[in-house]
């Protein structure tokens, strides 16, 4: 079987694209669908490995290089294509919901609720319906939708030249997947600080999914692309997971196969060589199984800084009969596919339930009697996964009927570390008579659980919402939902089609902060869909950080001659106060070759080694992806390198440069020799070109190629437009025949004439604040040679949820500003260098300066965890307040949650900076028993963090 991608191919007049169509595949045997709770299944699914490799591969130049595809001129429908209901669900009895949740549960205590980051997403472009769904870095959003992606910064602002069509983004590999072909995905990798893209390859054989994989941490750079093949069946509704497990480290897929789009043929749930892939190799290796007649499985998809146990299978689950789930655990071996293995299917008996809309289409709108598909008949993206330390957790929801409406039932599973799962809690959220669906779950660090989804009824616009619970809560049972947004009108004009999947995701920075996208109605009509990007966080999640690292490692490529040797430099970065000792190794060397570190370990929690490479004679010539990985104790990253080791009789050449820098005014030229050295008997004809060339200037070569071997004079040409400043120009040479790149680097400096300039300069050098308060820089503008321009003010390097506002902007000739920079209790402590860019247009100047910008904060904690008192009697705990970065602020302490007719006192009621205060809970004959949740709350500032002990009064 081959594979490549997408769900488009019966043509209507409004051009409609066939998407996912319902198969009901009934059983036999009625015993089939009859299961033991956490038993495993008594039959095994039919199965087959299918080890593919890339039917194409090319790297994509930067984005800001990409010319964009023109969007369709038709509007363009996605028909659903329901899955099969392998387990005989159709059989099973009506049973009324034991997991419906009849309690109304608290309101969710939420931090920072006005200021958190919400604003427009990606809107409508001519299809239907939206797939909307992003992943979140530590300083960008990606967002993604059918058939447009766009990249933002976390407090909203959208980069320039976004959105961009997804075809664009893999014009270099061409074929179906340069065109637009739906079910998009969007990942951020934080194991490995890349992001990875997804669509359809195809609307007719052979299909094909295609796969972006960022060469750097920047989402807007260059990518490595692959197109993997189909063949002849339709690789419907793909959702990828990360599974960067230390040994078999995969990104991980599932697919609902259709032959020629037509009759159902299964699931294929498979696995991508990640290491390879991150590498750039050209062939990574595609591990598959297709189980028959069954469909709508969910990968596992890693959430938070720990990966999964080393060695562990990625799982892949779906709800297999209106009582049951099932899921499989995959062990690809890349080294030797054929000797990965499937395990058997595991069943998991849970509460009775029926699909929403029997899997169709019921979800009513206000004003209008246009209904929406519910999507009730699978699993909904994403099954999220955790490593707790002690053990595992999946969280995922689907859509159920509730009495006359339809609610969101959602399950947590555990496991122990690598054990099997079973089934922890479920609950199905339907408060009232309002349809909810099209649901997305997740799981902070500290095992909140939330779920973001769509509200409708035919009194209300479809809108978005979410709820949540804590681990303090009963079992089965979410809080009070909250809105995110409104909707404003409803769906009209015959469309049913809404959403097909959602993300809720987790913020990498702080491993608390929930982001969410989904799709709401500005007004009435169709294909006049928008999308909507909002975010929350528990007040319980956070504190000061884990202890971590990351492991980062460059260049991300080397290339050496047999026998010869390489190195690279491999740097621990740490956070959350992290200062261990991290032990390096590396895998994926081909024979012959070894590697060194130097140091190993590295000490006190940060710094670099220099990873040696030596190869021998007889050292395969190929591209081997490398995987370097740090180990603290429990505490494993890694990242990826690629070595490329030419045949010493193999013809080759290098390229280098001279002078390493040059320096020209502005209007000027200036030159630089390139040079071209064969080894191997190389003879080929070397084409050179250069990037990296500032506005305003250009560049030629004399000769434009050189044949062999010489050199090559670049002359440089700028103009009285070219800004001031530093630029790395990278020099490429390119052969044919061998097909060959190699590429090197100069500095340009470009000064300005001395017509008029300008300096900038700040004061104070360094400021230190309390995360969630402000504090004020003063910008200096200093003219010389009669400047009078008007210079601009700018500020970059600002920590996610800080903002900063200038009080003279711009200032005229000369003059100071105020730089006001006003912080979140969500802006994580630390220590930032500001840059503040002062900009003229006339003259054309840029010039900067840079601040620091200490961020220090503080926790709360309190012991004992319980206290039992006898009404009349009183109880001590002991509020602990530590500093976080330095804080030395007062922190007044409070509480509430007390029981009726108590009381509680604190000695002190206040501390500076850090220290114990005693709370004393005092009752009297009349006060209430019972158990009670105290939440105590220490507040600096408008900053206020809590910790929560429990009472028992008896």
């Amino acid at each position: 079987m081959t594979y490549m991608c997408d769900c488009l191919s019966v043509w209507v007049p409004t051009e409609i694209i066939p998407m996912r169509r319902k198969l009901w595949v009934l059983l036999a045997a009625l015993g089939c669908f009859l299961l033991a709770a956490g038993g495993t299944s008594a039959q095994s699914a039919q199965s087959n490995l299918t080890v593919t490799y890339p039917a194409g591969f090319a790297v994509s130049p930067p984005l800001s290089q990409i010319s964009q595809s023109a969007l369709p001129t038709v509007q363009t429908i996605i028909p659903l294509r329901p899955r099969p209901l392998a387990g005989g669900g159709a059989l099973a009895p009506s049973l009324p919901d034991q997991a419906l949740q009849t309690a109304v549960g608290w309101p969710l205590e939420l931090e920072d609720e006005g200021g958190a980051p919400r604003f427009p997403g990606v809107g409508a472009n001519g299809s239907a319906p939206p797939d909307p769904n992003l992943a979140v870095g530590p300083n960008h959003i990606v967002q993604i939708v059918n058939t447009r992606f766009a990249v933002y910064s976390k407090s909203g602002t959208i980069f320039t030249g976004y959105p961009m069509t997804i075809g664009s983004l893999f014009s270099a590999l061409g074929g179906g997947c340069a065109g637009e072909s739906g079910d998009p995905i969007v990942q951020y990798d934080r194991a490995a600080d890349r992001w990875l893209i997804s669509q359809l390859g195809s609307f007719s054989a052979p299909y094909a999914e295609c796969f972006a994989v960022s060469r750097t941490n920047d989402p807007t750079g260059a990518y490595n692309l692959y197109a993997y093949s189909f063949g002849n069946n339709l690789n419907d509704y793909p959702k990828i997971g990360v599974w960067p497990t230390s040994t078999n480290s995969a990104y991980t897929a599932t697919y609902n196969l259709f032959l020629l789009g037509g009759p159902f043929v299964g699931s294929a749930l498979c696995a991508y060589d990640r290491a390879a892939m991150l590498g750039g190799a050209a062939s990574p290796a595609s591990i598959c199984y297709t189980i028959s007649n069954d469909a709508g499985y969910l990968p596992s998809d890693l959430d938070g800084s720990t990966l999964p146990p080393s060695g562990s299978s990625g799982v892949f689950l779906t709800f297999e009969t209106l009582s049951s789930l099932r899921y499989y655990r995959l062990s690809p071996n890349f080294a030797n596919p054929g000797s990965s293995t499937l395990s058997a299917p595991t069943d998991i008996a849970v509460a009775s339930f029926s699909e929403a809309c029997g899997g169709g289409t019921c979800i009513p709108q206000a004003g209008t009697s246009q209904l929406l598909d519910s999507l009730g008949d699978r699993p909904m993206y994403r099954l999220a996964y955790r490593n707790f330390g002690n053990h595992d957790a999946l969280v995922f929801n689907h859509s159920v009927a509730a009495g006359s409406s339809v609610g969101l039932r959602w399950y947590e599973l555990r496991s122990p570390l690598a054990g099997a799962f079973t089934l922890y809690q479920q609950g199905t959220f339907a408060p009232d008579s309002t349809y909810r669906w099209m649901g997305s779950a997740a799981m902070d660090q500290a095992g909140d659980i939330a779920v973001g989804y769509s509200a409708s009824s035919s009194s209300l616009f479809p809108a978005i919402r979410y709820t949540g619970r804590t681990p303090s809560d009963a079992l089965g049972t979410m809080r009070t939902e909250t809105s995110l947004l409104g909707g404003a009108g409803s769906q009209s004009g015959g469309l049913s089609r809404w959403g097909d999947y959602t993300a809720l995701r987790i913020d990498p920075s702080d491993d608390c902060t929930f982001w969410y996208t989904n799709q709401y109605q500005p007004s009435n009509g169709s294909f006049n869909w928008a999308t909507f990007i909002g975010t929350f966080k528990f007040t319980n999640c956070g504190g000061a950080p884990a202890p971590d690292f990351s492991v980062s490692a460059s260049p991300g490529s080397q290339t050496v001659v047999q026998g010869n040797p390489a190195s690279y430099t491999v740097t621990v970065t740490p956070s959350g106060s992290f200062n261990g000792s991290v032990s390096l190794n590396t895998t994926g060397l081909p024979s012959g070759a070894n590697a060194t570190f130097n140091p190993n370990p590295i000490n006190n929690g940060s710094g670099s080694s220099t990873l040696t490479i030596t190869t021998s004679a007889s050292t395969p010539a190929g591209s081997y992806p490398l995987t370097i990985t740090g180990t603290n104790a429990s505490l494993i990253h890694s990242t990826t390198v690629t070595l490329v080791v030419n045949s010493a009789s193999s013809p080759n050449f290098s390229l280098s440069a001279s002078p390493s820098s040059q320096t020209v005014t502005r209007g000027n030229p200036t030159s630089y020799t390139a040079t071209v050295t064969p080894s191997g008997g190389f003879t080929g004809s070397v084409s050179l070109s250069v990037s990296g060339l500032p506005s305003g200037a250009s560049a030629t070569f004399s000769p434009a190629s050189i044949a062999g071997s010489g050199n090559s004079t670049m002359s440089v040409t700028t103009s009285t437009s070219t800004p001031t400043g530093s630029y790395t120009l990278t020099i490429t040479g390119t052969s044919t025949s061998p097909s060959l790149t190699h590429s090197t680097t100069v500095t340009l400096v470009v000064n300005s004439a001395s017509s008029g300039n300008f300096s900038l300069s700040a004061s104070p050098t360094s400021r230190t604040v309390t995360a969630g308060n402000s504090t004020s820089y003063t910008a200096t503008v200093t003219p010389s040679g009669g400047f009078t321009g008007s210079v601009s003010l700018s500020v970059s390097g600002l920590p996610s949820g800080a903002s900063a506002t200038f009080s003279v902007n711009p200032i005229a000739g000369s003059g100071n500003s105020t730089m006001s920079v006003t912080t979140s209790t969500s802006t994580p402590t630390g220590s930032y260098t500001l840059t503040i860019t002062g900009t003229s247009t006339s003259p054309s100047l840029t010039h900067s300066t840079t601040v620091t910008l200490v961020v220090n904060s503080f926790s709360i904690s309190a012991s004992p965890a319980s206290r039992t008192v006898t009404r009349g009697n009183s109880t001590n705990y002991t509020v602990t307040v530590t500093p976080i970065n330095g804080f030395n602020g007062t922190v007044t302490l409070r509480v509430r949650g007390l029981p009726l007719n108590s009381s509680a006192s604190f000695n002190p009621s206040s501390l500076t900076g850090q220290g114990t205060s005693t709370m004393t809970v005092s009752t009297n004959a009349s006060t209430s028993t019972g158990t009670f949740s105290l939440r105590i709350r220490g507040t600096s500032g408008s900053v206020t963090h809590s910790t929560t002990v429990q009472l028992v009064v008896q």
